[in-house]
């Protein structure tokens, strides 16, 4: 059988990633929301398509009463709700037998005994050599019980090339500031090695994310002029259509910046401005994503009014219905000064970006659901096709959607039609759906694919975690020193504060309209 990292020339020199391995999946939470809405379907979809490992099982572990059989109702209604891809009621059959569930407390001792037992026995039944993959799909403050409770129980097993392997996957939030995030990746390293972590964030498995390196190291046209000669600077777009709904008492407590930017956009912002990696290995792109992070520019008090605007959205609209600003929510203080919008100017402060400003943005309450990277290209001399001051060219726009249309447009000068020389802009467009006629996996089901595979490239490390904390701590202290009791607002339903137009205009350059 040939070797296809060395005999298939479309693959010479890359890592091929390792498929899925035998294992349990063992869910804390498996009875929340996160498991029902996006977890079990994701599993769903991948042992529809044939994704799974042939030996496979689902433990899911809460405090909510239920047995196997109505463990899998649980799971069959979260299917046929949220699942990309409708029930077959065929697959479900054969499907629903490989999911568990054990009710009990986090912090139970004998519950662990118990899970200890029962996993002994799927595996039996299963053909499954103990391998393990933990999910914590629980809030922050139980992270530390169920971690030391698995490290008690002996259900965490050492990196070696003779154990099974233990794995485990943290959702975000990883803290909520330097100090609180390294106490919890202080409490996972006492039970489990940076290897076995696995700090998930679904933005890294959206599929147009996953593009950005394909986009880049594989077209001659965009590298060589990946740099601060030719790109004028940098937009990334997280807006967010609903207000903050149900999930106002953990975001009050948050606000945009340490939900959104922290995590998801500083992430993106390492895959866009990394430099190329020699090998697609998780730790060398990891090691390039982190050499963005040590040279993020630090926002002080001095320049800090040039860099950043927060702001709340008031009363407005959405879909022609009155709604109400974001203190007058249920369960938001009445005098809260939560930023709901966050816009950012941030300098990349290295060889290749040297000069180059990324404009950052996110909010509740926009006009529309939408992410984007637009990378604006730098114009052309103002000659010939540009002479005109009054009329200047739009310049060359790269802009990659992340959602809700996956895809990526190119927006180059044309001329149009007719005997007149009249240049017009026109947009090259490609869309995932479009081309390949097939509705793209969602990132969980990549991610958790990923996990089982051993493949870290998509998940944070831990020196990513707290070095972007670190830089966004200066800017929340800057914020805590003020000690304003008012913040800008903006009507629900528009794009922002007039107070992020001119962080923009201030530099000749608007936003982009999406």
């Amino acid at each position: 059988m040939p070797d296809l990292k060395t005999d298939n020339p479309l693959t010479a020199g890359i890592n091929i990633t390792h498929a899925p391995q035998p294992c349990t999946l063992v869910i804390f939470g498996g009875g929340g929301d996160l498991t029902r809405r996006k977890l079990l379907p994701a599993i769903y979809n991948q042992g529809l398509e044939g994704e799974l490992p042939a030996n496979f099982a689902v433990l899911g572990l809460a405090i909510e009463k239920m047995n196997d059989a109505e463990y899998r109702q649980f799971a069959k209604k979260g299917v046929e709700q949220f699942s990309r891809q409708p029930l077959e009621a065929n697959f479900w059959k054969g499907f629903e037998s490989c999911l568990h569930y054990i009710q009990g407390s986090f912090d139970d001792p004998e519950v662990y005994a118990k899970l200890k037992v029962r996993l002994t026995e799927i595996d039996a039944s299963f053909g499954i050599p103990g391998n393990r993959v933990f999910y914590l799909a629980i809030p922050p403050t139980f992270i530390e019980i169920v971690v030391r409770q698995l490290k008690a129980a002996g259900l965490v097993m050492p990196v070696d090339d003779h154990s099974p392997f233990s794995r485990i996957i943290v959702e975000k939030p990883i803290g909520r500031d330097l100090e609180s995030a390294r106490r919890v990746n202080a409490t996972l390293s006492e039970s489990f090695h940076e290897q076995q972590i696995y700090r998930i964030d679904h933005y890294l498995g959206k599929e147009t994310v996953q593009n950005i390196l394909a986009m880049r190291f594989g077209n001659a046209i965009f590298e060589p002029l990946w740099n601060s000669k030719h790109i004028d600077h940098v937009q990334i777009t997280v807006a967010e259509e609903e207000g903050v709904g149900t999930r106002a008492g953990y975001y009050d407590n948050a606000g945009a910046l340490r939900d959104m930017i922290q995590n998801h956009i500083l992430q993106l912002l390492t895959l866009i401005a990394m430099e190329p990696p020699w090998i697609m290995d998780a730790d060398v792109i990891r090691d390039h994503r982190q050499d963005i992070l040590n040279c993020l520019r630090p926002i002080t008090p001095e320049t800090f009014d040039q860099h950043v605007v927060r702001a709340q959205y008031g009363p407005g609209f959405s879909h022609g219905e009155d709604v109400p600003g974001y203190r007058r929510e249920a369960g938001v203080a009445q005098d809260s000064i939560t930023e709901t919008y966050v816009a950012l100017k941030i300098f990349i402060d290295n060889w290749r970006w040297a000069g180059v400003p990324f404009y950052i943005r996110t909010g509740k309450r926009m006009p529309k659901r939408a992410s984007e990277i637009a990378i604006q290209f730098k114009s052309v001399p103002p000659i010939l096709f540009n002479a005109n001051h009054d009329q200047p060219l739009e310049p060359n726009v790269l802009a990659l959607s992340i959602q809700p249309n996956e895809g990526l447009s190119l927006r180059i000068a044309t001329k149009l039609p007719g005997a007149k020389l009249k240049i017009f802009p026109v947009k090259m467009d490609f869309r995932y759906g479009s081309t390949f006629g097939e509705q793209s996996p969602e990132a969980y089901e990549r991610l958790l694919l990923d996990v089982m595979a051993g493949d870290a490239t998509l998940f944070m490390r831990r020196d990513s975690v707290e070095s972007s904390w670190a830089w966004i701590d200066s800017i929340l202290n800057t914020w805590t020193s003020s000690r304003t009791r008012w913040i800008p607002e903006y009507a629900a339903g528009t794009w922002g504060p007039i107070e992020a137009d001119r962080l923009i205009e201030t530099d000749n350059r608007k936003w982009r309209t999406l």
